[in-house]
């Protein structure tokens, strides 16, 4: 490999593929798209940190985009919480894509509240709670108009790093992981310190019950896997993946749900695996509640970058808790930090990251 990886990647698993794809991508300027929806299933009480409060939860993907836009929320006041006041990762991503100036775009795979910024729409609809095993409607509809989108960034894209925004989708992504006949229990993260898993492993065991239909059919089709038991952004971030890595890399930006958007891939249109890496915090990977490594080997060789970020040097509490496992990923943070870093070839690095949130995390809070 004749480049040098900045001193702020990680190479997580699946090494040698990870170095090819820096190769392919360093020094090149990626286009970021996040993907943004809705579930009911994030106002089950104890299921999400990504509001004040559950019903707050619907604005949460509308006030992030909002955020990467303007550095500034419009449908609420102040930015999005934890219900203990920590900001959204989106400030992570927000510094990040101002650092090295990458382009934006926004998919509405289907929301409630609608972002105060341009966005492609997919006429999806915001998920339903996956205790009754109709969780979303339409899915191969979403994927197929999702992967027409993808066509169309690639041809003017380097490469895609591909988020999300949607409250809940932790959980949603163990349903479809499960569906789809992985081994998810006791691998999945949260945005919480204490990770709710046996209330995500009860709510996912109530929608398989409630689907009507047997694991043989539902480990064959992602399609019926999303309709039960996942969520809109899933099934619009998939479709987006295949559609681009047919003629450019794809950097899934995320953790957990970024494993169960590669589990839908890999049933819809497994000859793009070799184009698609996932990128992450090192919070994720080093957290002890899940195992986001394994889960990624279950479904496929793709290679897991982390983002070596710390906040433990910040003076700021709701930044210097990420160090404690609250939050940990979100909005694309990682994957648009790795991407930042490799597009300045590493003078964008994890030092003056934080230098660049902290100035916003000050601005932000004192809106509040």
């Amino acid at each position: 490999m004749s480049c040098k990886i900045p001193e702020n990647i990680k190479l997580c698993s699946e090494e040698d593929l990870g170095k090819e794809f820096i190769e392919r991508v360093i020094g090149k300027t990626p286009t970021y798209v996040c993907v943004i929806g809705n579930t009911e299933t994030a106002k089950i009480p104890g299921v999400s940190a990504a509001g004040a409060n559950p019903d707050i939860t619907d604005t949460t993907p509308a006030a992030d985009m909002e955020l990467l836009h303007y550095g500034r929320c419009k449908c609420i006041e102040g930015v999005p919480v934890t219900p203990t006041g920590v900001p959204t990762p989106g400030i992570i991503t927000m510094s990040a894509t101002k650092m090295s100036k990458m382009p934006i775009f926004v998919m509405n795979a289907g929301v409630k509240v609608k972002p105060h910024v341009p966005y492609f729409e997919l006429d999806g609809s915001p998920g339903e709670d996956i205790r009754t095993g109709k969780a979303v409607k339409n899915a191969e509809r979403t994927f197929d108009r999702a992967v027409l989108a993808g066509k169309a960034l690639a041809k003017i894209s380097n490469y895609l790093v591909i988020g999300e925004s949607i409250a809940g989708g932790t959980t949603t992504a163990y349903g479809v992981l499960t569906a789809l006949g992985y081994d998810a229990k006791g691998k999945i993260s949260s945005s919480m310190i204490d990770n709710p898993a046996a209330l995500k492993e009860n709510i996912v065991q109530e929608g398989l019950r409630n689907c009507g239909l047997s694991e043989s059919i539902l480990k064959k089709d992602p399609m019926m896997a999303v309709e039960a038991l996942g969520d809109p952004m899933i099934v619009a971030a998939a479709g987006l993946a295949v559609g681009a890595a047919e003629s450019v890399p794809v950097l899934l930006a995320g953790g957990t749900q970024m494993a169960a958007v590669l589990s839908v891939i890999k049933g819809m249109d497994d000859s793009v695996l070799d184009n698609i890496a996932l990128g992450t915090t090192r919070w994720i990977v080093e957290d002890k509640s899940s195992d986001l490594i394994d889960l990624v080997s279950q479904i496929a060789k793709v290679p897991v970058l982390a983002a070596d970020l710390n906040f433990s040097t910040s003076k700021y509490d709701g930044l210097n808790v990420y160090e404690k496992g609250l939050v940990k990923e979100g909005v694309g943070a990682g994957g648009s930090s790795i991407a930042a870093m490799l597009m300045s070839d590493g003078k964008i690095n994890a030092r003056n990251l934080l230098d660049e949130i902290e100035k916003n995390y000050v601005r932000l809070v004192s809106r509040r």
